[in-house]
């Protein structure tokens, strides 16, 4: 009998998990399993190792990833602006899983830090035509670099400056009118 789908994915959410809030030293094979409610042959069904449930990781930023642009680019409101308002974090499963993978990259994994380079180069992709040139575009990524970021230091409990309704709105309208 086949073991369930959602024990993997709790499996990869207990990884994250651990690796955000304790590091990765603490993202042994035992934590991840107890943290998922996993016996550790569940685990070991699902990832033989570690390396595996860091490649799984790294594959599911990728797809969120991928969700994300696609969501994007059917915004009515444009793709830049629907991006910018995408980079708050929100702590939704893409937000948490770039923290986990960002995580392994500070820790020297090259395939983390080849998986955030190409989520970085999926997004300007999908702005990259609807901004006026190479600067318009690396400015709408570094304002939504900025409004991720502040929104990381608000959900750490650190003052930081997360904008939100008409502020927000208006810095949207702000960089739309300068980038397009």
């Amino acid at each position: 009998m086949s073991r369930p789908p959602l024990a993997r994915e709790a499996v990869l959410d207990a990884f994250s998990r651990i690796l955000v809030d304790e590091g990765e030293r603490a993202a042994t094979m035992d934590a991840t399993a107890r943290g998922a409610g996993v016996s550790k042959g569940g685990l070991l069904y699902h990832f033989g190792s570690k390396s595996a449930l860091e490649a799984a990781l790294v594959e599911r930023l990728e797809r969120l990833a991928e969700e994300d642009v696609a969501e994007i680019e059917r915004s009515d409101e444009g793709v830049v602006a629907a991006h910018l308002r995408s980079s708050q974090n929100t702590g939704s499963p893409l937000d948490a899983t770039i923290l986990a993978v960002s995580r392994l990259a500070q820790n020297g994994s090259d395939a983390a830090s080849a998986s955030l380079r190409r989520v970085r180069e999926l997004w300007e992709d999908s702005l990259r035509a609807h901004t006026r040139d190479e600067t318009a575009l690396q400015m709408v990524l570094l304002v939504s670099d900025g409004l991720y970021f502040n929104a990381v230091l608000d959900l750490n409990a650190l003052p930081g400056p997360a904008l939100e309704g008409a502020d927000l709105d208006a810095l949207i309208a702000r960089v739309v009118a300068a980038a397009t």
